[in-house]
């Protein structure tokens, strides 16, 4: 799995499809709803790579890693579809985009560090150079409590 995602990283961020396309992505909060003592400092960093919008739909693939909320190491590798909403009449502007992410992750926890696949919603507000990415996880079993991860994405060629 970890040789897989150093593959599509290295594709994604070879200089021809850098352009406008790629983000950088940092997992950083999550809110859980109860009050144990859970990691909510989620830490890591992952990229999404976006394909070209067609009739107000992106698709998009994505990985990375974090810090999950048992203070173990979690990593992913998917990809997407989402709709975006625009705010103004800039195309550059406010957006708000609402889709899905399915994903194979790999959790200490959970499955026992195999790989599972998953598939969740998410929504996120921003524009074209930096958003806020939220979405949902149910409980999916009885060890795990359903939270709200929170992510900032920013885009490449701005830096």
């Amino acid at each position: 799995m970890k040789n897989l995602v150093l593959v599509i990283v290295f594709i994604v961020f070879s200089p021809q499809v850098i352009a406008d396309s790629v983000n950088l992505i940092i997992n950083g909060k999550a809110f859980h709803q109860n009050d144990k003592n859970y990691n909510e400092n989620n830490w890591g960093l992952g990229f999404e790579y976006n394909f070209e919008e067609k009739d107000k739909w992106i698709n998009f693939a994505n990985g990375g890693y974090f810090k999950d909320s048992n203070r173990n190491r979690s990593n992913y590798l998917g990809g997407g579809s989402k709709r975006r909403f625009l705010l103004s009449d800039d195309k550059d502007g406010w957006h708000i985009d609402a889709g899905y992410t399915a994903f194979v992750m790999t959790r200490k926890d959970f499955k026992n560090n195999q790989p599972f696949f998953a598939a969740l919603p998410f929504i996120s507000i921003g524009t074209e150079k930096f958003a806020i990415n939220a979405t949902y996880i149910p409980k999916a079993s009885p060890k795990l409590e359903a939270l709200v991860f929170i992510q900032a994405s920013f885009q490449l060629s701005q830096w």
